[in-house]
């Protein structure tokens, strides 16, 4: 029957005798197959081989199809629930569901769904049965993908306060290359967006004609008018999701453009944008949810005294008026030095060179500058107002709940050695925001891992940098429907809770984890190979709390990027599955010492499909 059906859609394409690689391509795709170029390039070569035209004929294109899609493994899992080897029956179907891919609740209208799905060839299909080829094409289908198809939509309870979730979050969002002389654009907030990203970084300053501009201060990025960013956040913010979309401001502007901002903000965002308490309450207690403030685009800024003020202040017209903030002097945000470590110092006396450590000199008392903001502006921060990081001890007894701290990515590093105890106790009531030091002037990432272990929620990268780090957050920000918003574990959430990344003790709930790698199929070619070879091997990596931190490595097959085998199996015990992430690598052996990266996926252990 298959032979038949498979003649019948491509016999008109050979009416003429032969085709040539792009009708072998176009016909691939009008048999709904997925194809990589190269590959089926190079089978193409391979089958034309030493002849003179470039062209081939029926029985070749049949030759080429079953080398790039009749694959041995589905083969043999085939064989092994069909008895005539033909057709699997609906019922042989369930068994195959029940069995391989533990899908308990399987039951012949769920095979029927597969098959009415799948099934290409119409007789087949009509006797509620499934070929090999309608095997295949649910094999290579979203239905068998490692990620869960429920977490594709949001499942979480979205009705918590906004400190109890793991926001994604940008850096720098206007850059789309490094932080020193690089292009500052547009597409920055609209690739971040599209990706899902819920926090961004808008660095304002003062621009000729009263006309506020956004790019790196101090450097040679270019720069872009504020008002044309806040167009594109209000075209793009709710494309990829319905949630929350926080504009963290970094606000070098003069009260006069501060104000023209706000204008902006309020003209070109209109309801969208967040200028008063959900419900009208005065008095703020816990932050909203989520859910409660679907499509609304919040303003995180330094603010003049309390939301209670600002809301007694809503109807009266504030233009012209501004109000003082303490700053320390020479501490933004963005470049807090650590003040607390300890100096060395080089002494050079003529006999040795030796290096000394001096006790810390006496804290000279930071300056306190007062900040001038507009009123205008500083009225439209209801629930993310800046507030400069103390302690957690200073926090705990004057933070209110709609105050945020940003904390570099150098002092967060050891608070989480010396402090996770306080600092998870403070994420737990406390949004806080991680950012990269001002040092990686290529717009580099640290590993974003560490810090979402101990509950920060807005973990902030460049999201134009490339990398494993990238990859952790695009993985894990694929849970939920890739909405933006992951709910913390209970143990990140609850105001009582001892859990600490290094000791995570009564809060272990260990699961064990067996990964068996089969095989690969059409995987890039190396750069080094002239035709469609490699040497891949695979990276099997867990990132999570300290202890649960591994890495596996595959044998590396020789010479096959098209379908490399290698039925190997992976162990791996992990005791905090709830923040644990994991990352397959597909590398190219290049000599014994260097590998090239061919392609990775990343997503949350608990994401993992079984089967």
């Amino acid at each position: 029957i298959s032979h038949t059906w498979f003649l019948s859609i491509i016999q008109n394409e050979f009416r003429n005798g032969k085709i040539d690689v792009d009708s072998t391509m176009k016909l691939l795709e009008k048999l709904q197959i997925p194809f990589d170029f190269a590959h089926v390039k190079h089978v193409f070569k391979k089958t034309i081989d030493k002849r003179k035209v470039q062209l081939i004929n029926i029985e070749d294109f049949r030759a080429i199809y079953r080398t790039i899609v009749h694959r041995p493994e589905f083969h043999e899992l085939f064989r092994a629930y069909s008895p005539n080897s033909k057709v699997l029956a609906d019922t042989e179907l369930v068994e195959f569901l029940r069995k391989e891919q533990y899908e308990t609740e399987a039951c012949e209208t769920t095979a029927l769904e597969i098959i009415f799905k799948y099934e290409p060839i119409e007789e087949v299909r009509k006797k509620r049965q499934m070929s090999f080829e309608g095997f295949i094409r649910y094999m290579s289908s979203e239905d068998c993908s490692i990620f869960k198809n429920e977490h594709r939509t949001v499942y979480q309870n979205m009705n918590y306060p906004l400190c109890d979730y793991f926001i994604s979050s940008s850096h720098n969002t206007y850059l789309i290359a490094d932080q020193l002389i690089g292009p500052s654009h547009l597409w920055g907030y609209t690739s971040a967006l599209l990706k899902g990203c819920r926090c961004l970084e808008i660095d304002c300053w003062d621009g000729s004609n009263n006309e506020p501009i956004v790019y790196h201060g101090h450097t040679l990025t270019s720069k872009i008018p504020f008002n044309s960013v806040i167009q594109v956040i209000d075209k793009y913010a709710f494309v990829a999701s319905d949630y929350p979309v926080v504009l963290s401001l970094e606000n070098h502007c003069s009260p006069k453009q501060q104000e023209v901002m706000a204008d902006y903000l309020e003209s070109i965002l209109g309801n969208r944008l967040l200028t008063s308490t959900i419900g009208g309450d005065t008095v703020v207690t816990q932050l909203p949810s989520p859910e409660a403030l679907k499509f609304k685009i919040l303003i995180k800024n330094k603010k003049v005294g309390t939301t209670e003020e600002s809301m007694l202040r809503r109807e009266f017209d504030n233009h012209g008026e501004t109000g003082e903030v303490s700053d320390f002097e020479n501490m933004s945000d963005e470049d807090e030095t650590d003040d607390t470590a300890p100096l060395y110092t080089k002494m050079k006396s003529p006999k040795r060179k030796s290096e000394r450590k001096l006790s810390p000199p006496p804290r000279k008392k930071a300056k306190v500058k007062k900040i001038k903001i507009a009123i205008a502006l500083s009225d439209l921060v209801v629930y993310t107002k800046s507030e400069k990081f103390v302690s957690f001890e200073h926090s705990l007894a004057n933070q209110k709940c709609y105050e945020n701290n940003s904390i570099g990515e150098v002092r967060a590093q050891k608070f989480v050695r010396h402090s996770a105890e306080e600092f998870v106790s403070h994420t737990s009531r406390f949004i806080t925001r991680i950012y990269p030091k001002g040092t990686r002037a290529t717009s580099s990432n640290y590993n974003p891992q560490e810090f979402w272990n101990v509950g920060c929620q807005m973990v902030a990268l460049n999201f134009q940098t490339p990398g494993v780090q990238m990859e952790l957050q695009n993985g894990k920000f694929l849970d939920n429907g890739g909405c933006g918003y992951i709910l913390k574990p209970e143990f990140l959430r609850n105001h009582d809770t001892t859990f600490t990344p290094h000791n995570v003790g009564r809060y272990s709930k260990p699961m064990s984890l067996s990964i068996r790698l089969i095989s690969g199929h059409q995987l890039p070619p190396s750069n080094l190979s002239k035709t469609n070879k490699a040497d891949p091997l695979v990276q099997i990596e867990i990132y999570g709390v300290p202890e649960d931190q591994a890495k596996k490595k595959s044998s590396v097959i020789k010479s096959n990027a098209l379908s490399p085998r290698w039925d190997e199996t992976f162990s791996f015990t992990v005791q905090v599955p709830e923040l644990a992430l994991i990352r397959f690598c597909v590398e190219d052996e290049i000599s014994l010492v260097s590998n090239e990266f061919l392609g990775q996926y990343t997503l949350p252990l608990l994401s993992l499909s079984k089967g």
